[in-house]
C-alpha cells in the first residue's frame, strides 16, 4: 500500500463531505440557529486543517493505480472518517450530548440504516434533521461514487474504489469509463429525487419535508424528521407515493440507463428485477389479506395501503413506518422477518443480502438435487438469461457464509447488555443490513438509545461493516492484508 496517497484521497473526500456541510448551516442561519450555524462552521474549518495538513504532507507522494487492498482501506477509512466529521456538528451544537450517539445516530445515516438513539426528534433544530437525512442521501449512492464522478483525481483506479463501495456481487459497468459510469448513477439518482420531492409537495409537504423524506427513500435511509415518520401525514397519497419511490430505490439503477435508451425488453427480462417485484406484490397481498382477516383493518384497499408500504419498507432496508407493525398478527410479522434477510437488488441503494444472491444460492441448491439424481448431467447456473459464473458463486458463497456469522456475532454482542433473543438478534439484522428498526425494544416505535456505550460503538461498525458488504471491512482484519 501507499499509505501517502491513501490519506491524500481520503482528505480529498472529507473536503467533499464539508462542502455538503454548507446546506445545513445555511438552513441554520435561516432559521436563526446560531449555536448550529458556528457548529458547522467550526467543524468545516476543522475539516479544512485535516486536509490541508495531509493533502501538504503528501504533496510528493506519487499517484498510483489504486490495487484492491488500496481499495479496501481507502473506502473504509474515508467513511469512518465522514462519520466521524458529520458527528462534530451535532456534537458540538449540543443537539445529541454525547458524541458516542452523535457518531452512532450519523454513522446510521451516511450507511443508509436508519437506527436512531433521539427519542424527540421534532426537538432537533431544522438544521440538525436536515443534516441528519442529507447524510442519508450521500452515503444512498456512494460518497466515494460521487467523488469518482466529479474529480478526475480518482479516475485512476476508480473501478477498485467504487467496487469496494458500490452494493452487490459484481458492479454493472455500462460505460467503458468508470467515472462516466458513476457520473450517471449519480444523474439518475437526483433525477429521481428531484421528481419525488416534487410530488411529495404536490401532497401537501413544505419543501423541508418533502427533501428530507425524498433523502430517506432514494437512499433507503428512513431517517424523518416527524416522530411518527411517515405515519405522522396519514395520508394515502403521501403512502403511495414513497412506497413507489421506495420500490425504485431498491431496483438496480443500471437498468434505468437501460430502460432510458429504450432496451425495456432487457429490463423486463432481467431476472433479479422480475424476483423482486414479484417477492414485493407477493408479500405484500398476503400481509393485506391477513390484516384485513384479523380486523386490523376495516378494508381490503386500507389494509394493502400499509401492507404494500411496509413492505417496501422493509424489503428495500428503508426502515420508514406508517404503522406500529408490532401489533400486527404473527404472520404478518413472520412475513416482514422474512423480508429483513433479503434486500433489494444489487446495484440498488438497498442493503440486506440482495436478491441476486438468494436467487443464485437457491439455483445452486436445485442444481445440487438435480446433480444428485443425474450424475452425469450438465447443468448451467443461469438467473434469468444470464449465466452466473463459477467464480461469482464462490463469491457469493462467501458472502452468505460471512453475513451470516456476523449476524451471529452482533448478536452475542449485543446480549451481553443484558437484551433478549429478539431484540439482540433483529438489531443484528438491522444493523448489519442497514434496515433501521427490528423487533422487541427496537421495534418501529422503539429507538436505541439504552443500549450500553460499547454496543453503539460496535453497532455502528456492524451498519458500516454491512453497508459495505463486509468483504471491504473485513479484509482489513486478515494478517495477511497487512503483509508486504
Amino acid at each position: 500500500m501507499n499509505p501517502f496517497y491513501i490519506l491524500r484521497l481520503t482528505s480529498v473526500i472529507q473536503i467533499v463531505v464539508s462542502a455538503f456541510m454548507i446546506i445545513p448551516a445555511g438552513i441554520a442561519a435561516y432559521y436563526g440557529e446560531t449555536v448550529e450555524f458556528y457548529s458547522f462552521l467550526g467543524t468545516i474549518f476543522l475539516i479544512w486543517i485535516f486536509a490541508a495538513f495531509y493533502i501538504y504532507f503528501t504533496r510528493k507522494a506519487p499517484n498510483r493505480v489504486l490495487s484492491s487492498r488500496d481499495g479496501f482501506f481507502f473506502v473504509t477509512s474515508s467513511w469512518i472518517l465522514a462519520a466521524g466529521f458529520g458527528a462534530l456538528p451535532v456534537y458540538f451544537s449540543g443537539a445529541i450530548p454525547s458524541y458516542t450517539d452523535a457518531y452512532f445516530e450519523i454513522m446510521s445515516g451516511f450507511t443508509t440504516t436508519g437506527a436512531s438513539i433521539l427519542t424527540n426528534i421534532e426537538a432537533l433544530p431544522r438544521s440538525m434533521l436536515f443534516w441528519r437525512s442529507l447524510t442519508h442521501w450521500l452515503g444512498g449512492m456512494g460518497i466515494v461514487v460521487l467523488v469518482v464522478a466529479l474529480i478526475p483525481l480518482l479516475g485512476v483506479g476508480g473501478t477498485k474504489l467504487v467496487g469496494a463501495e458500490s452494493p452487490g456481487p459484481s458492479v454493472d459497468k455500462f460505460t467503458p469509463k468508470i467515472r462516466n459510469n458513476a457520473l450517471i448513477l449519480w444523474i439518475i439518482y437526483l433525477g429521481l429525487s428531484v421528481l419525488e420531492t416534487i410530488l411529495l409537495m404536490i401532497g401537501g409537504m413544505d419543501l423541508f419535508d418533502a427533501s428530507t423524506h425524498t433523502f430517506g427513500t432514494m437512499a433507503t435511509g428512513g431517517f424523518s424528521p416527524k416522530a411518527a415518520s411517515v405515519g405522522h401525514y396519514n395520508s394515502a397519497y403521501i403512502d403511495a407515493i414513497i412506497t413507489i419511490f421506495m420500490v425504485l430505490a431498491g431496483c438496480n439503477f443500471a437498468l434505468y440507463f437501460k430502460a432510458f435508451r429504450g432496451k425495456i425488453g432487457e429490463v423486463i427480462r432481467d431476472g433479479e428485477f422480475k424476483v423482486y417485484i414479484g417477492l414485493f406484490l407477493i408479500v405484500s397481498v398476503l400481509i393485506a389479506a391477513n390484516l384485513f382477516l384479523s380486523g386490523d383493518y376495516e378494508s381490503p384497499g386500507k389494509a394493502f395501503r400499509f401492507s404494500s408500504f411496509q413492505t417496501a419498507s422493509i424489503i428495500t432496508t428503508t426502515g420508514y413506518a406508517t404503522a406500529d407493525f408490532e401489533l400486527w398478527p404473527n404472520f404478518s410479522k413472520v412475513l416482514l422477518f422474512f423480508l429483513m434477510f433479503i434486500g433489494g437488488c444489487s446495484g440498488s441503494t438497498g442493503g440486506g443480502i440482495k436478491v441476486i444472491r438468494i436467487v443464485t444460492m437457491a439455483k445452486v441448491a436445485m442444481n445440487n438435487i438435480k446433480y444428485m439424481l443425474h450424475p452425469r448431467g450438465v447443468f448451467n447456473l443461469k438467473v434469468g438469461k444470464n449465466t452466473i459464473r463459477k467464480e461469482v458463486v464462490y463469491t457469493i458463497s462467501g458472502f452468505f457464509a460471512l453475513y451470516i456469522f456476523t449476524i451471529l456475532g452482533t448478536t452475542i454482542i449485543v446480549s451481553t447488555c443484558g437484551a433478549d433473543i429478539e431484540t439482540s438478534l433483529t438489531a443484528a439484522l438491522a444493523t448489519v443490513g442497514n434496515i433501521g428498526p427490528g423487533f422487541g425494544k427496537i421495534g418501529p416505535s422503539e429507538n436505541y438509545f439504552f443500549f450500553p456505550a460499547y454496543v453503539k460503538w460496535f453497532l455502528s461498525l456492524a451498519m458500516m461493516a454491512g453497508r459495505l458488504e463486509l468483504f471491504t471491512v473485513f479484509a482489513l482484519l486478515t494478517p495477511q492484508f497487512w503483509k508486504k
